[in-house]
């Protein structure tokens, strides 16, 4: 039980890490992995997928968020 609220509680503090700038390019982390999927490089495709995902998942979270903010 302890070693699970542990990794619930590294994971938290991982997601609220924000949109920070990368070191030397002044890109954020989002702006990096979009470039990567754009690329030829092998993998390019599995990071612009998951850019995909979390775009729908910020998407529906919003979705959710409106609706259950109306009366």
């Amino acid at each position: 039980m302890p070693r699970t609220l542990f990794v619930i509680a590294c994971l938290a503090v991982a997601g609220c890490k924000g949109n920070s700038t990368t070191a030397g390019t002044g890109h954020t982390e989002r702006e990096r992995d979009s470039i990567i999927g754009q690329s030829k490089v092998p993998g390019a495709g599995v990071v612009q997928r998951a850019l995909d995902v979390s775009d729908s998942a910020q998407h529906r979270g919003a979705r959710l968020d409106s609706a259950a903010a109306q009366p």
